[in-house]
């Protein structure tokens, strides 16, 4: 009997620590390993694309003797594993390169700009979460407005987000006059009026996503035997929706509205080219379309970073909502 006491320690002990071995691994080392093996592939990818970054700098009229020394320069001349690690420790360590059209540190490039875009991706994520979240809730409770909003979705994800933004641009900016068409502005309060329409043209098809979602979530939990059951007991249909069916549903609404927010960081890209406004979307279509590996590279990689980190975020608050998922994760 004392040798089983002894052992119910130990073995509590050695259980917890497997336990918190699976959650580094699931929670830690795979994200991770995902952001590195994504920042390869987008390495190698660039390196064999087609298009050579080093006449962009020497010009056409170059010897072939001056493009090998400016390749040498960059060190172009090496195979791409060993720039990939090259490129890798210098970006654990803060460098994210220099830019081979501007011949400017990345990161001093880059910072400005995230600023940017930070602000129209936030103003962007709670439009959608406040709007969608709403407009789905009704259309999953009420049966008489539902054929209403899921017209207003229908549209909403029909919409591109470029014929949106000229839409807006040529309606509250050409015509009404109400908002400016160019620029992020300068200052709190002007970048937000400059990035209200971007904001806006940004998160249309999104919000008629999650709506979408929400609706199909709501509607499912609402016919629920214990929801039924509650309503038979009186309770206030405020609480029965709170207690019931929007904790239920909060699992599908909780990961549409993650993954949107995800995906805005990339749809940034056609809001800000429509826009004019100088950020991380316009800053990467740029470089692409000059080669410029260090800006592309960076920033191809940060948005697989917040992408994954969004996700895992998005999963492990899912195991501790929902405790049948809690069942099943480390």
């Amino acid at each position: 009997m004392t040798r089983l006491k002894e052992s119910r320690p130990s073995s509590s002990g050695t259980r917890r620590a497997r336990a918190l071995a699976r959650g580094v691994v699931h929670w830690v080392l795979g994200p991770v390993t995902t952001v590195l093996a994504a920042s390869f592939a987008i390495f190698v990818a660039l390196a064999l694309a087609p298009g050579d970054p080093v006449a962009r700098v020497v010009g056409d009229r170059a010897t072939d003797a001056q493009r090998a020394a400016m390749r040498h320069q960059l060190g172009l001349d090496e195979p791409v594993v060993v720039r990939y690690f090259h490129w890798l420790g210098d970006a654990l360590q803060g460098d994210l390169g220099t830019s081979l059209i501007s011949r400017q540190d990345v990161a001093s490039l880059l910072a400005p700009r995230l600023l940017t875009t930070l602000t129209l991706v936030l103003m962007s994520a709670v439009i959608i979460l406040v709007i969608g979240v709403a407009l789905g809730t009704v259309g999953g409770v009420s049966d008489r407005l539902r054929p209403f909003v899921n017209g207003v979705t229908g549209l909403g994800v029909a919409i591109p987000s470029f014929v949106a933004s000229m839409v807006l641009i040529g309606v509250f900016a050409v015509q009404l006059g109400w908002f400016p068409t160019f620029g992020s502005g300068a200052g709190l309060v002007d970048r937000l009026w400059h990035l209200t329409l971007p904001a806006v043209a940004l998160s249309i098809g999104w919000v008629a996503y999650v709506a979408q979602m929400t609706a199909a979530a709501v509607k499912e939990e609402a016919v629920r035997e214990h929801v039924e059951t509650a309503v038979g007991r009186g309770m206030p249909r405020t609480l029965i929706l709170r207690r019931h069916v929007m904790r239920n549903a909060s699992i599908p609404v909780l990961t549409a509205s993650g993954l949107t927010v995800a995906g805005l960081v990339a749809g940034s890209v056609v809001v800000e080219t429509a826009f004019g406004i100088d950020g991380v979307g316009s800053m990467l279509v740029r470089s692409v379309s000059s080669k410029d590996y260090a800006p592309t590279t960076a920033i191809s990689v940060l948005v697989v970073g917040v992408f994954v980190a969004i996700t895992t975020v998005i999963d492990f608050v899912q195991t501790r909502v929902d405790p049948r998922l809690r069942e099943h994760s480390p």
